[in-house]
């Protein structure tokens, strides 16, 4: 079900006012936006819908930080990246991926990039997305981020300074040493694979 247009000015105001209605409606509004960040960077050990609500709660608690300088959709967007990008820095224990993690079909992968530079077959596509999801995990919060937004989302560097709060040359920087991490790690999964 589509959500109509909303006077997303109007609505704020009524939200700021105590209306409850007008808070279903923005919160039906800003819900596929809000759900979409979340699901980008979940954190593993945090449920989605747990995610979802932490960042509506800030949402409304900080509506009145709210000053209309920017689209109402960016300002949430940054409030959601920000939630999850907290709850990944809470996860610090993060296990290194190990090529004995690795399932059968995701071994295999790695064997035919080891042999062969040509796209996977579209079978091994999911296991294919796994490895990198994996290879996300690894990273750090802030690297996990950039990579997602910028490579997974398709965010430009002007999106992703915008969403984070970062300078453009840290946006970049970030992409460049996430891709290194990633790149390294698969290269040791590669070596184990083809000692």
């Amino acid at each position: 079900m589509e959500v109509p247009e909303l006077d997303v000015e109007a609505c704020v105001a009524r939200v700021r006012g105590g209306d409850e209605d007008a808070a279903r409606c923005l919160m039906e509004y800003l819900y596929p936006l809000v759900t979409k960040i979340v699901r980008a960077h979940l954190p593993r050990r945090t449920a989605e819908e747990d995610l979802v609500q932490a960042v509506f709660a800030k949402v409304f608690t900080r509506l009145d930080q709210f000053r209309g300088e920017v689209p109402l959709t960016h300002w949430v967007s940054r409030v959601a990246v920000n939630t999850c990008f907290n709850e990944l820095n809470r996860e610090r224990v993060r296990p290194e991926l190990r090529h004995a993690d690795l399932s059968e079909a995701e071994s295999e992968i790695i064997q035919n990039l080891a042999a062969d530079t040509s796209d996977l077959p579209a079978e091994q596509a999911l296991e294919a997305r796994e490895i990198v999801e994996k290879l996300l995990a690894d990273l750090s919060p802030a690297d996990r981020l950039v990579i997602t937004l910028l490579h997974l989302e398709g965010k430009s560097v002007e999106d992703i300074r915008q969403i984070t709060g970062w300078s453009t040359p840290l946006v970049k920087v970030r992409a460049f040493r996430a891709r290194q991490k990633m790149k390294q790690r698969l290269k040791a999964l590669l070596r184990e694979n083809h000692p």
